[in-house]
C-alpha cells in the first residue's frame, strides 16, 4: 500500500472513531447536514470492495461502520426522528 492510501485508511479509520464517540449525531442530522450517514459509508464500503473484486455483505459493511452489528446499534443509540427533521431531510431530496 502506497503512503496516500496508508492516510486515507487512517482517516477512514479516525471518521469511524468520531462518529462512535459522537452517537448522538443521529443518521438523520447527518443527512441534513452533510448529505450522507453511517448507511452511506456503509455502502461506499461495499461499492468500493466490489470496485477491487472483493465481496463484503452490506450488513457485514453496517457493522464495520457502526462497530457492531446495525439491529444493536439502532435499538442502543437511535432516536425517533423529529417532525423538523424529518420535513428537512424530505425538503433536500426534492
Amino acid at each position: 500500500m502506497n503512503q496516500q492510501n496508508e492516510i486515507e485508511a487512517a482517516v477512514f479509520r479516525r471518521l469511524l472513531e468520531h462518529l462512535d464517540s459522537r452517537k448522538d449525531a443521529q443518521n438523520i442530522d447527518l443527512m441534513n447536514l452533510a448529505g450522507f450517514c453511517r448507511n452511506c459509508l456503509s455502502k461506499w464500503y461495499v461499492a468500493a470492495a466490489e470496485e477491487r473484486g472483493e465481496q463484503i455483505d452490506y450488513e457485514a459493511a453496517r457493522e464495520i461502520v457502526y462497530g457492531m452489528p446495525y439491529n444493536e446499534w439502532k435499538k442502543l443509540y437511535q432516536k425517533e426522528a423529529t417532525p423538523e427533521q424529518l420535513a428537512s431531510f424530505e425538503k433536500q431530496q426534492h
